[in-house]
């Protein structure tokens, strides 16, 4: 059990500038850059119960992008921590904006949380989306629209 819980909390461990690993790169496009459907499973904080879902991260960049696999990396280092959904959605949208200094980012998360499933309330079809928005996805609201857009459209595989 001390081993699991070693690893469902090894975010703390985690320094953010080894795992963007000089992956960013300077890079002429200022359009949107989306990476939606990022599974993560965490630990909720108050009731050592796990919280699980996806996160779909956008930004826009300002001469620098991001290796991709790196966001990501991004999620998994906050959800392997005791957390709250608020909070986690928060910590990514403001490492990505204080490391690449994009002209936006945006993130949202969803989850079910099994302390809202197994205990308390009991209600297990009950999911709760959190998010966070900076620069241009707070302050114009088509980008915003875009984004919610984006990630709400069907999944279309290419494969």
């Amino acid at each position: 059990m001390a081993k699991a819980y070693e690893y469902l909390t090894s975010g703390y461990n985690k320094d953010i500038s080894k795992v963007l690993n000089g992956a960013i790169f300077n890079e002429d496009y200022d359009e949107m850059v989306l990476v939606r459907n990022i599974d993560f499973y965490s630990m909720c904080e108050h009731h050592m119960l796990p919280f699980f879902g996806k996160v779909h991260i956008a930004y826009i960049p300002d001469g620098k992008i991001v290796g991709l696999s790196k966001l990501p990396r991004i999620v998994e280092v906050f959800a392997r921590r005791l957390q709250v959904q608020e909070r986690m959605t928060k910590e990514i949208a403001d490492t990505i904006n204080e490391h690449l200094k994009p002209r936006g980012v945006a993130v949202v998360s969803e989850a079910y949380h099994m302390c809202m499933m197994m205990r308390g309330v009991e209600k297990q079809n009950s999911s709760t989306t959190s998010s966070t928005m900076h620069g241009v996805f707070k302050t114009d609201p088509k980008t915003r629209v875009e984004f919610l857009s984006l990630i709400r459209a069907n999944d279309s595989r290419l494969i």
